[in-house]
């Protein structure tokens, strides 16, 4: 089987019919996998992503979609809240980490940052997500928030992330 690449996966920036279930079905099955979460973690998701289907704006929102073969295998989704902008859903296939992709969609979230003027950016993550929080850190988030919580059906430390530029 030939290795896969950066080269082989197409990205989009258009939502389709049934992204948003697929996203969430990723979530779902990927967190309780490897982090132990439940079913009030899928809940949480279903209900960001309900919000995000219902304020949907191609001027102040946008999504990454990474494709292979036609398939779903990563995301990423930047939701206006006010005057900023929320990183959220940024989850790869477990194949598909390590080309690459998740520095590729960080450097397009910031560049939509910039081409909107936006100025505050913000995401929420836990404690079993330190690769990305060491990408989240190396392009300029700042840790400003960590609570306790058992939302995800288990006990962990939730970290909220803030970019600011001036």
């Amino acid at each position: 089987m030939t290795p896969i690449s950066f080269a082989d996966i197409r990205i989009r920036t258009t939502l389709h019919p049934g992204d948003l279930g697929y996203i969430a079905y990723i979530h779902g099955h990927l967190y309780a996998k490897e982090c132990g979460y439940g079913l009030s973690f899928e809940g949480y998701v279903l209900d960001g992503l309900k919000d995000f289907a219902k304020e949907y704006d191609q001027e102040k929102d946008r999504i990454w979609i990474c494709e292979h073969n036609d398939k779903i295998v990563g995301c990423l989704i930047a939701h206006r809240r006010n005057e900023a902008l929320q990183f959220r859903y940024f989850i790869f296939l477990p194949e598909y980490r390590g080309l690459g992709l998740g520095k590729h969609l960080m450097q397009q979230f910031i560049a939509f940052m910039k081409e909107k003027e936006i100025k505050h950016a913000f995401l929420w993550t836990t404690e079993e997500q330190l690769t990305a929080v060491s990408l989240y850190t190396k392009y300029g988030f700042q840790l400003t928030e960590e609570k306790t919580s058992n939302s995800f059906d288990k006990p962990l430390t939730e970290f909220r992330y803030d970019l600011l530029f001036n």
